[in-house]
Parts: C-alpha cells; sequence; structure tokens
C-alpha cells in the first residue's frame, strides 16, 4: 500500500492517491469512510497490471482516491458499505468486465439485454403487475424506459433502463489533448455545460498544479450562477407544468427565457457554451454591459417573487406537492443523494462552500424549516436557492469581469513547482449543478487524457428517484420525476 501526495493549502491540494492489492480494496475503503470521507463515486479503468478499480472519497481538507489492481478481472463489492456505489459497480461491469465479488445479482446498467431479468428486480405476489413507459414518450424528451411493479395504482418497484444513447464520450477523449478533452465533456450535456467544463478544468489544473487567480475563479462562478439560475426557474416551471398549473408553468417559462437571453448577451451562448477554457477565462463584462446585466437580473428577480408569492396561496397547486414523492433524510444519506433533492430531506451538504478554486465567500447552505423530503420542499429548496444565486450574481456583477488566468501552486513557497514529480498526475473536482454534486476525475501525463470518469449529480440522483417513488401512485410519477428534473443526456456521456 501507498499514498502519494504534497502538502500545500488546504481544501486546493491535488488528491491523494493511495495503491491498494485487490485484497486490501474493501478495508481502504472502510478505513477511508471511517475517517470522514464521503463516498464520491466509483469507476474502473486499465493500469500497467490489467483492470483497475479507482473509488473517490471527499474530506474537507483533500480529496482521496483509492486504486486497485484487479488482474483477475474480480474484486470485492462495497455496495454493502455504500449503496450509491450500486450504478458505478454495475457500469464498471458493463463497460469494462470488472466482476464484483458479492454483488449479487450484479443486473446490467449500459448493456440492454432482451431478458428482462437480466436488469429488472422480479417480483411476485398477488394483484402484481407491470407498467411499461417508453423509451419513447410523446413529449420532446430523451429516451428513457420507466417500468413499474404495481398493485392497482400503488408503486412497488421501479426499473429505470437509461443509457440508450450512450456515446462513449469518456473513453473518445482518452488520447487526446488536454484541451480536446474539454471539449468532448462540454457535448455531455447541454443544461449542465458549465458545469461539466468547470469541473474538467479543475481537475485537469489540480492535476498539473496549478490554481485560479481571483478574476478566473470569479468568471467560472459567474457562470455556474448564470446555469443554476435559468436550471431553477425551468424546474420551478416544470413542476407547476406536472399538475397543471398552467399560471405557473407559463410565467415561470417566461423567466427561464428572459434568463437565457441573458446568457446570450453576456456570454455569446443561451446555454453558455464555449465559455470555459482550461487555465484560462476571456469572458469579459465592462462596467456598462454589467450595470445592465444588473438592472435585468433585479427586475427578473422582483417578478419572480410576486409569482413564486402567488404560487404560494394557490390551493390547487399546493394540495398536489405535499406529501407525493417524499424522500426521508436517513435514505437521502444512505443512497448519496446531493443537491436540491438532498437539501429537500435536511441534509445541508452543498459543494459551493468548500469550493475554493471559486469565488463563494462564505457561502452558506439553503435550510428549509420542514424539510419533509417530498416534491413541496424540492420546490422550496429551489426558491431558497434562487435567492441565493440573484444575490450572489448581483455581487460579482457589481464590478467588471476581466480575463484571468492560473498561477503555480497555491503552495506554500518552495513546496512544488508545476510538473514536480510530486505530483500524481490525477486530478479531482467537485462543482456543484443546479441537480447536485458532479465529480470529475482526470488522470495525465501533463499533455494527454488517459483517463476521464465523469459522475454528475443527475447521475447519483437516478438511483435516489426509485426510492422516492415507491408507495406512490401511478398518475404522482409524472410530478415526482419533474421535481428532480435529472439530466438523461448526463448519464448518456
Amino acid at each position: 500500500m501507498s499514498t502519494r501526495h504534497v502538502s500545500i493549502v488546504p481544501g486546493l491540494a491535488p488528491a491523494a492517491v493511495e495503491y491498494v492489492r485487490a485484497r486490501e480494496w474493501r478495508m481502504a475503503c472502510e478505513r477511508q469512510s471511517g475517517a470522514g470521507g464521503r463516498f464520491c463515486g466509483l469507476f474502473a479503468g486499465r493500469g500497467p497490471m490489467g483492470l483497475q478499480a479507482n473509488c473517490v472519497f471527499a474530506h474537507a481538507d483533500q480529496d482521496h482516491v483509492v486504486c486497485a489492481s484487479a488482474p483477475g478481472g474480480e474484486i470485492d463489492t462495497i455496495v454493502d458499505l455504500f449503496a450509491a456505489a450500486e450504478w458505478d459497480e454495475r457500469e464498471a461491469h458493463d463497460c469494462y468486465g470488472l466482476r464484483f465479488d458479492g454483488h449479487e445479482p450484479l443486473r446490467s446498467l449500459i448493456d440492454h439485454p432482451a431478458e428482462p431479468d437480466a436488469w429488472t428486480v422480479p417480483i411476485h405476489g398477488h394483484d402484481a403487475y407491470r407498467v411499461a413507459v417508453g423509451p419513447i414518450h410523446a413529449g420532446v424528451i430523451e429516451s428513457g424506459h420507466f417500468l413499474f411493479a404495481v398493485v392497482g395504482e400503488r408503486i412497488l418497484h421501479l426499473d429505470l433502463r437509461l443509457f440508450y444513447k450512450h456515446r462513449g464520450l469518456q473513453i473518445a477523449a482518452e488520447g487526446r489533448s488536454l484541451a480536446e478533452g474539454l471539449r468532448h465533456v462540454q457535448r455531455v450535456c447541454g443544461a449542465c455545460a458549465v458545469t461539466n467544463t468547470v469541473a474538467y478544468a479543475q481537475a485537469c489544473e489540480s492535476a498539473l498544479g496549478f490554481t485560479p487567480d481571483r478574476q478566473l475563479r470569479q468568471a467560472r462562478t459567474l457562470l455556474l450562477e448564470l446555469e443554476r439560475l435559468y436550471n431553477h426557474l425551468n424546474d420551478i416551471s416544470a413542476i407547476c407544468a406536472g399538475v397543471g398549473f398552467a399560471p405557473g408553468a407559463t410565467a415561470f417559462a417566461g423567466f427561464k427565457e428572459r434568463a437565457q437571453r441573458l446568457n446570450q448577451r453576456l456570454s455569446g451562448h443561451r446555454f453558455l457554451f464555449d465559455t470555459v477554457a482550461l487555465g484560462a477565462s476571456t469572458l469579459r463584462i465592462g462596467q456598462a454591459d454589467a450595470l445592465a446585466a444588473r438592472e435585468e437580473l433585479a427586475a427578473l428577480h422582483q417578478e419572480e417573487g410576486r409569482v413564486w408569492r402567488e404560487l404560494q396561496f394557490a390551493a390547487s397547486l399546493q394540495d398536489r406537492l405535499d406529501g407525493v414523492g417524499a424522500l426521508t433524510r436517513a435514505d437521502a444519506e444512505r443512497l448519496g443523494a446531493t443537491g436540491p433533492v438532498a437539501r429537500a430531506t435536511g441534509l445541508r451538504h452543498d459543494t459551493r462552500s468548500e469550493s475554493p478554486r471559486l469565488a463563494y465567500r462564505s457561502f452558506t447552505p439553503a435550510t428549509l424549516l420542514r424539510a419533509t423530503g417530498d416534491v413541496s420542499a424540492r420546490l422550496n429548496v429551489r426558491q431558497i436557492e434562487l435567492e441565493q444565486t440573484f444575490a450572489i450574481l448581483d455581487q460579482l456583477l457589481s464590478s467588471r469581469v476581466t480575463p484571468g488566468g492560473v498561477k503555480p501552486g497555491g503552495a506554500e513557497p518552495g513546496d512544488f513547482k508545476p510538473g514536480d514529480a510530486a505530483l500524481t498526475g490525477l486530478g479531482v473536482a467537485r462543482v456543484e449543478s443546479p441537480r447536485g454534486e458532479t465529480v470529475c476525475v482526470v488522470k495525465t501525463d501533463r499533455r494527454a487524457v488517459e483517463r476521464l470518469h465523469l459522475r454528475t449529480g443527475s447521475y447519483a440522483n437516478w438511483p435516489v428517484l426509485v426510492c422516492a417513488t415507491r408507495d406512490n401512485l401511478l398518475p404522482d410519477f409524472p410530478l415526482i420525476n419533474k421535481s428532480f428534473e435529472l439530466c438523461y443526456a448526463c448519464v448518456d456521456r
């Protein structure tokens, strides 16, 4: 067993990498958890000795990656230790053939076998039957198959089958330059383009031993909050549409359109494409443009607040939200829920509060007085976060936004220089998307991508949706699904 790391400022340190033997894998992961590490994803790859399992843990001062070679193609499961690892292990098996001893049955996730028993949970009992929805849907929506096991209209279990358009972007990026890798990551998902590219850029910069200057931190934070703004406005509109409340759906769809037009004016793209680069930011917003943006945001904030207050007194809306799709705090923590979904249950984690590479000074995660974990709570969390976003954007636009870059280290003087042999060549970044924490891992030889892994907030929360759906009525599923509002593209990466 060996651990490689460099001693630098907490929060800016490259990830500590711990190499263990296959028989030590499970014990090493348990040890990280016992030391306060939070499970942030598992992924497979190929190392010098063949197949390799890798597990990411977040600590307050430094992220940690446990790596274990599995030359025989098999390693112990950790799904009983971290329920959130279920999809990760199934994906590693489908994509790399890595078997996890003790994970039974290891059902297919990426592969789509014709036999239902290969990917569904069996059901037995009087009056139990299945209802299939998708993968082709009536609306403009990406491919996804929802197979419900029900009795009457009561949902017993939901089997998800996604990955219909899995593009292999992570593998396609291998061997390409770091700059080319960024283009692959940007195309994972349009609605999460900024989050994914910022996470990738930070992972690369961490692996190379660079830290962002003040201007780069501010520019990236501004872009992230602009992305959060239009996504949250869209999600509130979708929840209103989920119960047929047209006034709210229409109003918030209009607010989302205004937010995206602001994106166009500030960055040149409604979805903020091509605004993030490695080691630099070319975003420039002059004083006059910043003032105009602040005025537009203030007007949008005022109008959004007025409509929000009307929603609070719309009984036909509120009566449909309470108690539907409830997720307990214990289940949210056990399954690794993240983002508004987790905070609606009372969990207070928000990656923005531990992001020294961004400009979130003294950030406090959103909290609810009644963290009921249902559709109503998920709606209310987004509104609180909108208030935070409006305030952050106004602060960042109070002065000119100018191009920025990176500087060596973040280290104490003399600790190391970029390219020092002490660097592991592996960078980890965690960035809060509108849907939760996105984790990016980049392994590089300082020139090209050797391994890329992207685990988005949507990827983490799709299995949580299964838990929140259980024991609800089948007609309520569209509403529950809209209250999560997860990306299909983020898993079809």
